[in-house]
């Protein structure tokens, strides 16, 4: 019996009558350059949030996190935010939107776990907002799984993922790009995704089975990410202004190659070239990246995340010294290919390839390495790749 269930009969005292889950990711490159309309290569992992719903014969949603070990509940005609719960604004924000498009929302009764680690980068919002709407949409499909795979009134998936994250820019308040919500969408066992954010052709690009992805989480709370992010946004924004003054038909940062950015930068200002070089050699990097994947050459894949990390730690300035230090003893381990930072930075993981032979040895040194150096304990998440959001039963 998973943990949902569980949860589920001591809350509410029955069976839930549905589980949905949704996954957790890890980007493997393309780091600040999805909300730049450029190029991302994330993953799914297993860490995932699941959720045991049940419908009710009210507009109730009572909602119970095992992880907060937090209620909440609100009428589906009168959603307004909670900011003393506030996790629950991510199913709020959900409800709102779709009745907004108008979804005959039922109430419910869910229990919620998570096995995916909160401010660690690795999207435990994007996989709550997506295992949300599941829920309401199996509450609302009355008979079972069969008539949610039937009905021709559900979202197609691009829908389902450009509503969850209005939910995010629009109701909870963060402007997140689209990456999150359409790995978490439509991961898919063994692959990684090639996402175009400005025109969401996406690509699955097939991942060899002789390596894992594994993810050391510093244990630093990633404290300054939202107000940094903003301010990195905010540069980008000038970096555009200036290209877009010297190169037609510029509108992102993803417009400009690096080789018009390396004849305009002697121009630029010092801070927003730093900023621009970063988004647009990244962009590079993540072509570049899918290319080596489908050659079965890991280890340029693996030496173009360490750019990545590099450029990140410099130009970008999104690093700290515990994701410095993460990386530099990985580096240092045998069986390891390639290690960065994932997410938005300032704390939170990093993403590292590793043999399979070295797994075991990598996170026994990492470990011991990483408290030596920073007095802090390190998590290890040694991943498999995961299927997108659905009904598992």
């Amino acid at each position: 019996m998973d943990a949902a269930t569980q949860v589920f009969r001591a809350r509410f005292g029955q069976e839930p009558q549905h589980i949905v889950r949704a996954p957790g990711r890890v980007n493997l490159i393309g780091e600040h350059t999805d909300y730049n309309e450029g190029f991302v290569l994330p993953v799914a992992i297993d860490r995932e949030i699941t959720i045991a719903v049940s419908s009710r014969l009210d507009r109730t949603a009572i909602l119970y996190s095992a992880n907060y070990d937090s209620d909440t509940s609100f009428d589906l005609d009168r959603i307004d935010r909670d900011d003393t719960n506030s996790w629950s604004n991510y199913p709020r924000g959900v409800a709102l939107f779709l009745a907004g498009q108008n979804y005959a929302l039922a109430g419910l009764n869910a229990a919620i776990v998570s096995t995916v680690p909160v401010a660690t980068g690795l999207s435990s919002s994007a996989a709550l907002e997506l295992a949300c709407a599941w829920a309401f949409l199996v509450a609302l499909a009355k008979g079972g799984k069969a008539a949610v795979r039937v009905s021709s009134g559900l979202p197609e998936p691009l829908d389902l993922i450009r509503l969850c994250r209005k939910v995010e820019n629009e109701f909870v308040g963060v402007q997140c790009g689209i990456m999150d919500q359409f790995i978490s969408a439509l991961g898919r066992r063994q692959h990684a995704l090639f996402l175009d954010c400005r025109s969401l052709n996406h690509d699955h690009v097939p991942l060899p089975d002789s390596v894992k992805i594994v993810v050391c989480n510093t244990g630093v709370k990633r404290e300054l990410a939202a107000s940094e992010y903003n301010r990195r946004r905010s540069e980008c924004g000038r970096g555009v202004e200036f290209f877009s003054r010297h190169i037609e038909h510029v509108a992102a940062l993803r417009d400009v190659c690096s080789k018009d950015f390396e004849r305009l930068r002697s121009l630029m200002d010092p801070l927003i070239r730093k900023r621009c070089r970063h988004v647009i050699f990244e962009n590079e990097r993540v072509v570049q990246s899918v290319q080596r994947l489908r050659a079965g050459d890991l280890g340029q894949f693996g030496q173009l995340m360490n750019a990545s990390h590099q450029s990140l730690k410099v130009d970008y300035e999104v690093s700290c010294h515990e994701l410095d230090v993460m990386v530099e003893i990985a580096g240092q381990q045998p069986g390891v290919l390639g290690s960065r930072m994932t997410g938005a930075g300032f704390g939170g993981c990093t993403v590292n390839l590793v043999k399979n032979a070295n797994v075991a040895s990598f996170e026994n040194r990492v470990k011991a390495e990483y408290q030596k150096r920073t007095g802090l304990v390190a998590e290890v998440y040694v991943c498999e790749t995961s299927q997108g959001a659905g009904v598992v039963q």
